[in-house]
């Protein structure tokens, strides 16, 4: 489905006046088409941080912040994160549709196949220093295996197309795990075949040749149900990265490579990260939560409350909803105590009863949520935005794909408006004062 002309908007600019098409989403969005605007009038819009600017169509994820709806594929996020599991919510994104029996075997078996990475890359963890960040290693690991796959220059080729996005989604979970061992200093664990796709991460994160790890198929299942919750999110920064990048056609890799960068970043996909260092202080100083909620509400004070509300959702985050149950869930069963965890507690029973965040709406997001669970997983603070980014791979693929196939597609060449010296003249060194 296309979006279509429904209206025109009409721009005076002097004594020019302007029609501009309206087009209008299988969702009832519009947006004024500002395409030709230049060519028309010489003019081009200004939108910092592009909060008001579409950049392209897609079919992939709907969210409406208002009601706080968000939708794979026009699938709530309810039923997946109660039905699904991350590898078919992955196909779905992907591919459009929810596989068929035959589909989902094909594509599960092409994951279990390729989720070793060949030998030589071992060796490059071994220029990493022990302090190397994780998210570093992963972007930089994961544009490195286009090295070995040059067929993924030849996205016209989809046969190899699909066996390079399994390879991907295969590898990358390979990859984050053995980044962690790096900086742990222990040994790498290889991926089981026998395993799912979340026992294997889990496997690879956690077990030592000196004992058996034994898996739990709850932490299995709320593993899953997270990277669910991260798959989408429409054009947020990392997305948009991947778009960009890949507009100039670079390589899958090389795309996802940026949008892990991107991802990196702690106004982005370090949020869960800035809730546990929340909790941390909150602790050093003595745990008086009554005292940091009373910070919160004043003006004065420049504490603020991370993982309370969200900029998109403006009533509730549909995905917090689901997750709290998981948490509640995860944290009665490990039956471990920490004083974070207590913390955590104390904040979200206060938020959800004090009138003060009820009326502006902060209720526990779903980083907030994250980062408790993952803390309980045993998953330390450095590995949160690399759990964040192999959630989201299916999004970015998606997203790629999408644009790729596209014929609306150009390469991303923002404008901007000069602010800096008008003309003047080149002054030699020895009269520059």
């Amino acid at each position: 489905m296309e979006a279509t002309t429904t209206a025109t908007a009409s721009l005076k600019i002097g004594d020019k006046s302007v029609e501009l098409p309206v087009i209008t989403g299988t969702e009832n969005e519009s947006a004024i088409d500002i395409s030709q605007l230049r060519k028309e009038t010489s003019y081009v819009t200004i939108d910092h941080g592009f909060m008001n600017t579409g950049s392209c169509t897609s079919a992939i994820t709907f969210l409406d912040g208002e009601k706080g709806i968000l939708r794979y594929r026009g699938i709530p996020i309810e039923q997946l994160a109660e039905k699904s599991n991350f590898i078919e919510t992955a196909y779905l994104l992907i591919y459009g549709n929810l596989p068929t029996r035959d589909e989902m075997a094909k594509f599960s078996t092409l994951l279990t196949r390729h989720s070793m990475i060949h030998e030589d890359m071992k060796r490059f963890f071994d220029g990493y220093p022990s302090t190397a960040h994780p998210m570093g290693m992963l972007s930089s690991m994961i544009c490195s295996l286009s090295s070995y796959y040059p067929q993924v220059l030849e996205p016209q080729n989809k046969e190899q197309m699909d066996l390079t996005i399994g390879r991907l989604l295969a590898k990358m979970p390979t990859i984050a795990a053995f980044s962690y061992k790096k900086s742990m200093g222990q040994p790498f664990i290889y991926p089981l075949n026998s395993l799912s796709y979340c026992s294997n991460l889990l496997h690879m994160l956690f077990a030592v040749p000196a004992e058996e790890y034994i898996l739990d198929e709850d932490l299995d299942h709320v593993l899953n149900l997270l990277l669910i919750l991260h798959a989408d999110h429409e054009q947020n920064c990392s997305t948009s990265t991947v778009r960009l990048v890949g507009s100039s056609q670079a390589n899958l890799f090389a795309s996802i490579s940026a949008g892990i960068l991107a991802l990196w970043g702690p106004l982005h996909g370090g949020a869960n990260q800035e809730v546990m260092n929340m909790l941390q202080t909150i602790h050093e100083n003595g745990g008086d939560t009554d005292k940091y909620i009373a910070m919160a509400k004043d003006k004065k004070s420049s504490f603020r409350l991370m993982g309370f509300g969200h900029r998109v959702y403006k009533n509730f985050d549909p995905r917090a909803k689901i997750i709290k149950r998981a948490c509640d869930k995860v944290l009665h069963k490990i039956g471990i105590h920490d004083p974070l965890l207590e913390i955590a507690k104390k904040l979200e029973e206060h938020a959800l009863k004090d009138e003060y965040f009820i009326e502006r709406k902060l209720y526990p997001n779903v980083d907030f949520y994250s980062g408790i669970i993952y803390k309980a997983l045993g998953i330390p603070l450095n590995m949160y935005t690399v759990m964040f980014a192999l959630g989201r791979l299916p999004g970015w693929i998606a997203h790629w794909k999408e644009m790729t196939e596209s014929p609306n597609t150009k390469i991303g060449r923002p404008r901007q408006i000069y602010t800096g010296e008008t003309i003047r003249d080149y002054t030699p060194i020895d009269k520059r004062g």
